[in-house]
């Protein structure tokens, strides 16, 4: 009776976990909802759609650079403590923002809710990643990353719904309120890795993490990571315009077609965290490949409703979903830590800020289709930066053979013989 017991606590998901979850959608949520409310914010803050469009690219550059950084103050703090004080950063970013009367004020609430954003998910990912068996990590992951899929297809809808009829600080103050109840399931539900039984990494200082970021196993992965979400991306950003000045559906059918996109990414989400751990690398080859067909097949029929419909929701099947099987890959390359799962996540939205970035220059002068070229060629680029990771079966599927015993002795040699 007792193996069994501990056989089926070892696959259950903690509670924990899904308390992380909720916290990632409060962040995500925060993230999109400037896109939602540009013509109000605009208004508001006496602006132009440019302008406010730029709080966009201000929030990502300041996750990517911020995140880090703010991690790396809070590596000797426990987990729980560390999320609840991000928690307090990002709420007083939301705060500033519901209360800004000027754009400069608003630039900097944006600035303080993207660094706190991305430190809290790589903290969140960490801890999914030592609050469950290793073999499990994939499925932790994926419960995690519901937050990031539901932020997407009901927090974004949400905050442009509460802005619309209530104004657009009404949206903000809505998502400092989903941040106050993820504080508190977080005091109430979350707990330390140690202090849920689980084999929690040992800390590393900070020269120790930023010697892990230098392997190349590791490096590909982010590579491979910021191809894969840039390809999703260039052509996620500009679906809107797509389908209405291309494919021809009307602006009135456009949000139940991105509702429908965000429930085919939840869908897909749910399956790789399925397969993450077993069948990490295949995973990422079978769905950048299918992305690559899929990216290809709604560039071709962009002007075909029925069609590039069907390959719209295949590209949300298999795009941003590798997340899971991602995160498993750098976890295992690397190491759980937050430092390291804070620069991937940093590394992926690099890959947002590229594939939204170069697909925009690429329109005047090639037209909407350009940017899902764009992501072809990014999602196929992708498939070297994960081809030699079929080297190491601990990379492929979690199995530890001679080579990968081998390797790891080899880097704890280095790491005792290198100078302080």
């Amino acid at each position: 009776m007792t193996s069994t017991t501990t056989h089926a606590s070892a696959r259950a998901i903690p509670l924990s976990v899904y308390v992380l979850a909720a916290g990632i959608f409060a962040m995500v949520t925060s993230e999109f909802a400037v896109a939602g409310l540009m013509p109000q914010l605009a208004e508001g803050l006496g602006t132009g759609i440019e302008q406010i469009g730029y709080l966009v690219t201000i929030f990502a550059v300041a996750m990517t650079v911020g995140g880090p950084i703010l991690t790396m103050f809070l590596l000797r703090v426990p987990p729980k403590t560390a999320l609840l004080v991000i928690i307090a950063v990002f709420l007083i970013g939301n705060v500033i923002a519901a209360l800004a009367s000027s754009y400069p004020v608003m630039v900097v609430a944006r600035i303080i809710s993207g660094v706190a954003s991305q430190a809290f998910f790589g903290i969140a990912v960490s801890m999914c990643a030592q609050l469950v068996d290793e073999r499990m990590r994939g499925r932790a992951n994926g419960v995690a990353m519901n937050g990031l899929m539901l932020g997407t297809l009901l927090g974004l809808p949400l905050a442009t719904f509460v802005g619309g009829r209530l104004g657009w600080q009404a949206a903000f103050w809505t998502i400092s309120l989903l941040t106050l109840i993820a504080a508190i399931l977080t005091v109430l539900f979350v707990r330390n890795p140690a202090e849920s039984g689980a084999v929690e990494e040992a800390p590393a200082s900070p020269r120790d993490e930023i010697a892990v970021l230098r392997r190349p196993q590791f490096l590909l992965a982010l590579v491979s990571s910021t191809l894969i979400i840039g390809a999703t991306f260039s052509a996620f950003s500009f679906f809107t315009p797509i389908l209405t000045e291309v494919t021809g559906f009307s602006e009135g059918l456009v949000p139940l077609l991105l509702l429908a996109y965000g429930a085919a990414t939840l869908v897909g989400n749910m399956v790789v965290a399925r397969l993450a751990d077993r069948h990490t690398i295949s995973t990422l080859l079978i769905g950048t490949g299918l992305n690559v067909i899929f990216l290809s097949g709604f560039a071709l029929f962009t002007d075909a409703p029925p069609t590039a419909l069907a390959f719209m929701l295949g590209i949300g099947l298999v795009g941003v979903t590798m997340n899971p099987a991602m995160a498993v890959r750098v976890q295992r390359a690397g190491s759980t830590t937050p430092l390291v799962n804070t620069v991937h996540a940093s590394f992926i939205t690099l890959g947002v800020i590229l594939g939204s970035a170069i697909g925009s220059a690429l329109i005047p002068a090639h037209g909407l289709r350009a940017p899902v070229v764009l992501g072809i060629v990014l999602a196929a680029l992708a498939i070297p930066a994960i081809l030699p990771a079929l080297a190491s079966s601990y990379l492929r599927s979690g199995d530890r053979d001679e080579a990968d015993e081998a390797d790891e002795a080899d880097e704890a040699d280095e790491h005792t013989l290198s100078p302080v």
